[in-house]
């Protein structure tokens, strides 16, 4: 078998386009959401960043691309675009998975200990490389995020974060650490799931240790996982104060949650509906999480369970391997090293301390109550029925979309969809933006009382095209707004002054989403999903596989009507299309 790591080395780099080419494709795809004089506002200043400063940003890139050690020229771009971000990351950056039910049926203690087991279990066949690599139609795919899915946290800071992982240069190899951290009713413990030799501790022990666990944290901790709801650089000043000289304990509480291989959250409530699962999951009790840790496992009342993933080192497709992987393997059932050690994680705080975290709880359950949320379920359409119509699956739910959001607001907005590219070395995403010419006169046909039957046929086919065409340049690297917005980054890096380009019409009306839509599907996740990206966005998290079409919505509450109306509208484009293709 060929080991986890192996074939990393041996992907081809991440390409680089020249600058000339990401001008000219940047002009493309901003073109069809641009009036005529924005479109010439935009090109005028995207020309004088080419000819002048833009050159030597580019030659500076070109050059960091070629440094030993960089993997990608993306490496820093990655860093700052996760770590530099300075508002809060729960609910704006995290992502949630719900996993479908339990086929089994296990309450909360068993379901966390089947979970918590199959986790340390896969954990130690990718320190052993037993895990082998992922396939994309034969290409090997980019391993390199499994290496951040254990023992790896995000650490606050007043200008930029950084993450505490394994793998690196300050903690080499895979993490040694033997335990995980329990939350519930504010309380933080720390569970031991591997014994001191490093055999695991089998689910039945790993239960006892969680009814332990149960047993001691019956009244209200102290919640201090709400101050990782706060903006980065408030939540930096804040574990400054809680890891001050003078406050004994503090530090090691914090190491041991930040060392730890990952959270369990036990929640008592238990869910009404998958909406209500999901919306626990996306935000919750703040106060029963750190939302640091790149791995919250979270088990409900009635057993429901799903996981919160922190971004900056891990993208969904890998979380969505993580979750195939224990929920696809039947939980060792023998012998393990005993009952785990269970022990109270302490804190020392005072009432500053105590202020600032009833402060921050209270603040972020305003904030998520100002989030509003729906899931959809678009009955009888699924991936291999797309497949029957002779239409790529994500075509046809991005122009569903499309439509949807013509009828719903009236107009086409910039949408965003992530592309993954792991089939470069350390590759991560691509930033894919929907809007074509194509699609453009596809929402308008589809939109026109006098358009054929035939006419809108042909409109979908084409705009669909265009979409995989798309699709393909992204995975390929050919995309433009990473290019240009490391050049950016690069130029706020060096202290220079701001570049006219980017307060361009082009610029900034290709990035203010209208939809920010993401698919990770898997049979094992029923929905999946993220908050708004801006005051006026529809987050869209969703999966059309081959049983079932599952989408999970976020916006403002201000504007939450207009969220109803889309979902709406969704159920009406899929309806609308298929009868259309069909009759084709």
């Amino acid at each position: 078998m060929t080991r986890t790591f192996a074939l990393e080395d041996t992907l081809p780099r991440v390409p680089l386009p020249s600058l000339d080419d990401t001008a000219d494709r940047f002009l493309d795809w901003c073109a069809p959401l641009l009036t005529d004089d924005e479109r010439a506002e935009t090109e005028k200043a995207l020309a004088e960043l080419v000819s002048g400063p833009g050159r030597e940003l580019d030659a500076a890139l070109r050059a960091y691309d070629a440094t030993p050690g960089v993997h990608s020229w993306l490496d820093a771009f990655w860093r700052s675009r996760y770590l530099g971000r300075r508002d809060r990351i729960a609910l704006n950056a995290n992502f949630f998975f719900l996993f479908v039910d339990d086929e089994q049926r296990r309450g909360q203690v068993e379901r966390a200990a089947a979970l918590t087991a199959a986790a340390v279990a896969y954990k130690l066949r990718i320190d052993a490389q037993d895990v082998p690599p992922e396939m994309q139609r034969d290409t090997p795919l980019s391993m390199e995020q499994l290496k951040y899915l254990f023992s790896a946290c995000r650490i606050p800071g007043a200008e930029i974060d950084s993450s505490r992982t394994p793998y690196t240069e300050a903690w080499p190899g895979p993490s040694t650490e033997r335990h995980v951290v329990v939350f519930r009713h504010g309380h933080a413990v720390r569970l031991d799931v591997l014994g001191p030799d490093g055999t695991p501790h089998s689910p039945t022990e790993l239960a006892g240790g969680f009814r332990a666990v149960i047993a001691a944290t019956d009244a209200r901790g102290d919640a201090v996982g709400h101050l990782t709801t706060k903006a980065r650089a408030e939540w930096a000043a804040s574990r400054e104060a809680l890891r001050a000289a003078g406050r004994p304990g503090n530090v090691e509480a914090c190491e041991t949650i930040e060392t730890a291989l990952f959270c369990v959250a036990l929640e008592d409530v238990v869910p009404a509906s998958p909406q209500a699962a999901c919306d626990q999951l996306l935000h919750g009790d703040s106060g029963n999480r750190w939302f640091d840790k790149s791995l919250t496992l979270i088990v409900f009342g009635d057993g429901t369970a799903g996981l919160n993933g922190e971004h900056c080192e891990l993208d969904g497709t890998t979380a969505v391997g993580f979750i195939d992987a224990i929920l696809g393997s039947p939980a060792h059932a023998g012998p393990g090293a005993g009952l785990p050690a269970v022990a109270p994680i302490t804190w020392n705080l005072d009432d500053a301390l105590r202020a600032d975290i009833a402060a921050a709880g209270a603040d972020f359950a305003d904030y998520a109550a100002a989030c509003a949320t729906s899931t959809l379920s678009v009955e009888g359409f699924t991936s291999e029925r797309a497949k029957q119509l002779r239409c790529s699956p994500d075509a046809f739910a991005q122009l569903a979309f499309q439509l949807a959001h013509r009828r719903a607001k009236g107009f086409t907005g910039a949408t965003y969809e992530s592309i993954a590219t792991r089939r470069y070395h350390h590759g991560r995403t691509e930033a894919m933006r929907v809007v074509t010419p194509e699609v453009m006169a596809f929402a308008d046909t589809m939109t026109d009382p006098n358009a054929s039957d035939d006419a809108k046929r042909a409109a979908f086919r084409t705009a669909a095209d265009a979409h995989v065409r798309r699709a393909k340049e992204c995975q390929a690297g050919d995309a433009p707004e990473q290019h240009l917005w490391e050049l950016q980054w690069i130029q706020r890096r060096r202290g220079g002054p701001d570049l006219p380009f980017f307060e361009s019409p082009g610029w900034r009306i290709l990035r203010d989403d209208f939809l920010s839509t993401s698919s990770v599907p898997s049979p094992r996740v029923q929905y999946f999903g993220f908050g708004s990206t801006s005051p006026t966005c529809i987050g869209v998290g969703y999966g059309l596989q081959h049983d079932r079409f599952d989408i999970y919505l976020a916006t403002p509450r201000s504007v939450a009507d207009q969220m109803y109306l889309f979902a709406d509208r969704v159920r009406e484009a899929v309806a609308e299309l298929e009868a259309l293709l069909a009759a084709g």
